[in-house]
């Protein structure tokens, strides 16, 4: 999934956003000892004048610390090197460092009376923004640092091999949608987690024992409870909250697994597919088969199935580039009445791969001085996918800028589910009507409606396939957190969630010397990945309400709002809010409704539902051996 990387907070405040990336994962040895950081002054009273004055010197602080931090952060992202890596160490066990000297501090006006309100969310804010914390022990800062840019490193000059021959992990991800020799696929999905995941197994179970150290220090249970706590709610309803959304939106997905898979049995045959049970994960045109949409030419229906062009095909046939992408991109926004990005974006982003040198491919986006120097960090591709990529990415990036004027702690999402969710609801704009707005698409091939069954299903196998593994990731970083899931059976309940919740199985037999989640970068660069699947749920709830705005009145999944400045201006009034009111309030200021809900999705995907069940008429849907989440 793609990610980007909130440079706003350094201090791990969601300093990754999107993507998605968080930037101080560490490789090298460092030989030096633990970087000092500077002795914090004598300690303000615990009193609200002393809680006050607390907060604006760690604003202070971790303002003035930030850019430089971020700085070196971009550097060891787009130039991977021993050297690099070892700066990239050093600044994040600064930063580690002062984050949990901030949240100690913090934690000693938890129980002052008379507190206001800003004082008060910004002190949650310190105690509970810390991605991972490390212990206050001599080094530990150092080793936690260390560890984390050795696992994203690592990832990043990660290999697979494609017919024996070694392969990048940016076009083995591409390869996985276009192969359909299943002996090839099982080939690449082997060699990339065996590559990229095993080596990291004994680095993940130490970065586990750090962080949850650091996090007990600062009166969490473990990580994943402090993880949880950054909802403004408590920690156990946030997961029942989850639990409660995906139990809305799983009919949907059952009835999309069950047709997929009878699909891939009628293209593969028993062998290699069988109709009932699981589905075989190298299947699915995806190294993680989170997102299907690569095998839509498999499970396309006959006639309402061809919906009369392929993007990838016509950016191709209109000589686009990645540049042109991008400026496609920002043109989306502008129409919105968004001002342009600066030129300092265009001039220091990382739109393509650069020759010889490594780098973290992985989409993100980044405010690196939290003010306007805005940029995107991609090796964009010219194929749908990207396309779609990088209006979800500059999603971040105006996000970013619409919150610099807040304070430092303020700047960043209302949760982190919804800087996610502003740039999958822009990538849910890219329709046909879009498409033949900004001259991609003949107006003469707009599909018409009885093609709207293969729109859906198109736009289904990436936004409703997602749903389980984004719930997933996280479900098992709890367990591992929290001590359910212990070293030796990391990778069999890595595999026995995906088969609880995706209904999928590895292409070949996994046993405890792998360790299959390390192969999804979320895990070595520890992004909290709920985020996601908040995202594709509120996307839903976003978009509508931007539809009703606009004054669409056709069915939802057709709506396009390009050139609505009104929604515009209605977006950039919640965006523009940051984390500095509870995300219920943000939440209404846009949509209406304080309550996440999967109902907006359910509307927008109800014709393929229909669809899908009559289609399913007969069959054996579900999987063996899974269990009803």
């Amino acid at each position: 999934m793609k990610a980007s990387l909130s440079s706003v907070s350094s201090l791990a405040i969601a300093v990754l956003l999107a993507g998605c990336t968080t930037a101080y994962a560490d490789t090298a040895p460092i030989a030096a000892e633990t970087p000092a950081v500077a002795a914090a002054p004598v300690q303000e009273p615990q009193t609200p004048a002393g809680a006050d004055a607390f907060v604006a010197r760690a604003e202070k602080e971790l303002a003035d610390f930030s850019h430089i931090n971020n700085q070196a952060q971009w550097v060891n992202s787009t130039h991977i090197t021993d050297e690099t890596d070892a700066v990239a160490a050093y600044f994040g066990a600064l930063q580690t460092e002062m984050a949990v000297r901030l949240a100690t501090e913090a934690a000693r006006f938890q129980n002052v009376e008379g507190l206001n309100y800003d004082t008060e969310r910004k002190l949650n804010i310190l105690r509970r923004g810390i991605v991972a914390p490390a212990p206050n022990t001599p080094g530990a800062a150092e080793e936690l640092s260390t560890l984390l840019t050795k696992m994203q490193s690592a990832y990043g000059k990660g290999q697979g091999t494609y017919k024996g021959k070694p392969t990048p992990g940016v076009e083995i991800e591409a390869l996985m949608g276009t192969e359909r020799n299943p002996e090839v696929l099982k080939e690449m999905w082997t060699s990339w987690h065996n590559n990229v995941g095993t080596p990291m197994r004994d680095d993940y179970r130490r970065f586990v024992e750090l962080s949850n150290a650091g996090a007990k220090e600062l009166g969490f249970a473990d990580t994943g409870a402090m993880w949880r706590s950054g909802y403004d709610m408590p920690p156990d309803e946030f997961a029942e909250l989850t639990d409660k959304l995906w139990n809305q939106v799983k009919p949907l997905y059952d009835e999309l697994h069950c047709y997929t898979r009878a699909e891939l049995n009628k293209e593969y045959g028993n062998s290699v597919q069988p109709a009932t049970g699981p589905i075989r994960a190298d299947l699915l045109g995806n190294m993680w088969a989170q997102e299907w949409g690569p095998i839509y030419d498999i499970v396309a229906p006959a006639g309402a199935g061809d919906i009369g062009y392929d993007l990838t095909d016509l950016l191709k046939q209109k000589n686009y580039t990645a540049e042109r992408i991008v400026k496609t991109g920002e043109n989306f926004f502008s129409s919105l009445g968004f001002a342009p990005l600066p030129q300092t974006f265009w001039e220091r982003s990382m739109i393509t791969k650069p020759e010889g040198r490594e780098v973290v491919c992985h989409a993100s986006a980044w405010n690196v001085d939290n003010k306007e120097d805005l940029r995107i960090k991609m090796c964009t591709q010219i194929n749908a996918t990207d396309f779609v990529t990088v209006h979800h990415e500059l999603g971040h990036n105006y996000y970013q800028r619409a919150f610099n004027r807040q304070p430092f702690l303020y700047m960043d999402s209302a949760n982190d589910g919804f800087h996610e969710a502003v740039g999958d609801t822009i990538a849910l704009s890219v329709t046909p009507e879009y498409l033949a707005q900004v001259g991609l698409l003949e107006r003469s091939k707009i599909p018409p409606a009885d093609r709207d069954v293969g729109l859906l299903l198109n736009q289904a196998m990436d936004s409703v396939a997602f749903l389980p593994f984004g719930l997933l990731v996280d479900r098992w970083r709890w367990g591992v957190f929290n001590g359910s899931i212990t070293p030796d059976n990391y990778n069999q309940t890595w595999n026995d969630l995906r088969l609880r919740y995706q209904g999928i199985v590895p292409p070949v037999e996994r046993t405890e010397a792998n360790f299959d989640p390390a192969a999804k970068y979320h895990i070595p660069g520890n992004t909290p990945y709920t985020r996601y699947f908040l995202a594709r749920i509120l996307q839903f709830q976003f978009y509508k309400a931007a539809c009703q705005q606009a004054g669409w009145t056709g069915p939802l999944h057709r709506c396009s709002f390009y050139g609505n400045k009104e929604v515009g201006r209605r977006f950039n009034a919640m965006l523009e809010m940051g984390s500095s009111r509870p995300w219920p309030e943000a939440l209404q200021a846009f949509t209406g409704s304080r309550e996440m809900s999967g109902a907006a999705l359910l509307e927008y995907f109800a014709p393929l539902q229909t669809w899908l069940k009559q289609q399913n008429r007969g069959r054996q849907c579900g999987w063996q051996g899974s269990t009803a989440a």
